[in-house]
């Protein structure tokens, strides 16, 4: 339930029938109702809401602003109503303050709600997939990786709690140039190890884990594939080692929180024939044309300066031919819309790709692309640079090692995805009030300590709807209360928009108010009816706070 929103709803109404029924009483002209807005104000002395219906009434009305804004509050019938003061202000605004009756509503619905806090019908079911991480199978997770699964795993949380059907899908990049050049690098660590002449391909895997997984191999099958045909040994090494890669790759992104739906094969596509298919489709539909032994699609159709080879010369598919036929694979298995997480370097990709969609046949404005910028490691003042354990990147398990899952997944989400990142390692590991994971997850701590207080002075928690919650009238609990009201509304554009950080700045509101009330207000006192009403304050607060984190994949400890 979005107490907040069908407050607003409320109001609306009212506003409609004011100017309807100053239309009847002629104070008013006009033909259209115009689409205005009720929204909070930036300044709180603006008032809890005000709208822009009186300006947008001029031309029809033929009167100014201020003047179609007092008809319209001349008009406003408050009964059974919150409105406690309505005002003309600035060129033609009506602004709204509301008896903080209104706030009652709260408590009860939170602690009915529970763990469900927040929720809404928003999406209406609607079937979404987002693609995320989706990294080469041929390394350790980075930087990079960790940040698109904190992003993709809480766009995908908060979607659900906004009433989508969400499915989390990996793209097992398995097929194409990158599988060929790791298996020539995988072949180089192989024979090398076994005391034979070879090199790393220039354009191959360097990294140390190479060898690694090769040593793995030879500990269980020895020189097995030596004087095996080189075809055949490269697809051995590669089967051995995307196994190996993919375990590890799952492994490292559950212990970050991350479960995934479907684990998608781009070999499979291959397999299927379906990247045939949809090139022949494309084909049939003239979006696919021959040049130079290659063949290309028309993205200059859709408005890109050039087209696109999907099949070379050689007859071998691109990886924009499987890439098309991916896509047209996700629709056509009945998702509504498609959210991938691209890193920012693929920018260039995203047009082409919506104009592949529309010329398999679909809505290109369905699929949407969240762009990720750089992350930036510091520890001591100094940006990390490379992993002590690779010598290349940082890794996702290093990262965890270092500042523990529930830092990293909120500092990741902290910064609009389009936003470079300054990760400051010294300060996700601090236990001080300026960590801001920290910060959060010591007012969940300090609410359930207080809450086991009780239990010495209280006999029992009174559930909210038996508690005088109109006793709650200082202006700190005030200020919880409207905190706490907000919370759906903040899933919800937060769903709309698909921005994570919404929530922690969210979190961080939340977790402020609730220690300037702790602050300013005591909690147990011997005025029983007073702590049975802040008792419930606190605990609905606890309830949003842990709310908040789950859909963040941050945990809400109750000691610290």
């Amino acid at each position: 339930m979005r107490i907040v929103e069908k407050l607003k709803n409320d109001i609306i109404e009212q506003i409609k029938k004011s100017a309807f029924k100053a239309r009847e009483a002629g104070r008013l002209s006009f033909d259209e109702m115009p689409h205005f807005i009720l929204e909070v104000p930036r300044e709180k002395e603006h008032g809890d809401f005000a709208t822009n219906i009186a300006m947008l009434l001029v031309k029809q009305a033929k009167k100014s602003p201020r003047e179609i804004a007092q008809d319209i509050i001349d008009n406003l019938d408050t009964e059974n109503t919150y409105i406690n003061k309505m005002e003309v202000a600035g060129p033609g605004f009506i602004n709204f303050r509301l008896d903080n009756r209104w706030l009652e509503q709260v408590l009860p619905v939170v602690e009915q709600m529970d763990e469900k806090y927040g929720s809404s019908e928003l999406g209406a079911g609607e079937k979404v997939q987002v693609e995320f991480v989706s990294a080469n199978p041929t390394g350790l997770l980075h930087m990079g990786n960790a940040r698109g699964a904190a992003l993709g795993d809480s766009i995908s949380r908060i979607l659900g709690a906004a009433g989508y059907q969400v499915s989390k899908e990996y793209y097992i990049n398995d097929a194409g140039n990158q599988i060929h050049n790791f298996a020539k690098s995988l072949e180089a660590r192989y024979l090398q190890q076994l005391g034979q002449e070879a090199t790393v391909p220039e354009d191959g895997y360097h990294g140390e884990d190479i060898a690694v997984t090769m040593k793995n191999l030879i500990d269980q099958v020895g020189d097995k594939y030596v004087d095996a045909e080189e075809g055949l040994r490269q697809e051995m090494l590669v089967k051995f080692a995307l196994e190996e890669k993919l375990g590890l790759i799952k492994e490292a992104l559950l212990g970050f929180g991350v479960e995934y739906d479907v684990w998608f094969s781009e070999q499979s596509l291959h397999d299927s024939g379906k990247v045939i298919q949809v090139i022949e489709e494309l084909r049939e539909k003239d979006y696919i044309y021959e040049k130079e032994g290659a063949l290309w699609f028309k993205a200059s159709a859709f408005g890109e300066e050039k087209d696109e080879v999907v099949v070379r010369s050689n007859g071998t598919p691109t990886y924009f031919a499987a890439d098309i036929a991916y896509h047209k694979d996700k629709f056509d298995r009945g998702f509504d819309r498609v959210i991938n997480i691209w890193g920012a370097d693929h920018h260039g990709h995203v047009s082409r790709m919506k104009g592949a969609v529309e010329a398999s046949g679909y809505n290109p404005d369905n699929l949407q692309v969240i762009l990720m910028q750089l992350v930036r490691l510091f520890k001591g003042g100094e940006i990390v640079r490379m992993s002590k354990r690779t010598g290349q990147y940082v890794t996702l398990n290093e990262l965890v090692e270092e500042v523990g899952r529930d830092a990293a997944r909120y500092f990741f989400n902290m910064r609009s995805a389009d936003s470079h990142l300054d990760f400051d390692l010294d300060l996700a590991k601090s236990q001080s009030s300026d960590n801001p994971v920290y910060y959060v997850q010591y007012a969940h701590a300090r609410i359930c300590s207080i809450l086991r207080q009780s239990q010495d002075s209280v006999e029992n928690l009174l559930p909210a709807t038996k508690c005088q919650l109109g006793l709650l009238t200082e202006e700190a609990e005030l200020e919880l209360l409207q905190t706490l009201a907000n919370f759906p509304e903040e899933v919800a554009g937060a769903a709309e928009s698909l921005e994570p950080h919404r929530l922690t700045r969210y979190a961080h509101e939340l977790a402020s108010a609730f220690h300037s009330f702790y602050n300013s207000c005591r909690v147990l006192s011997e005025e029983k009816d007073l702590t049975m009403a802040r008792l419930a304050l606190v605990n609905g607060t606890r309830i949003t706070l842990r709310n908040v984190l789950d859909l963040l994949g941050v945990s809400a400890p109750e000691r610290m």
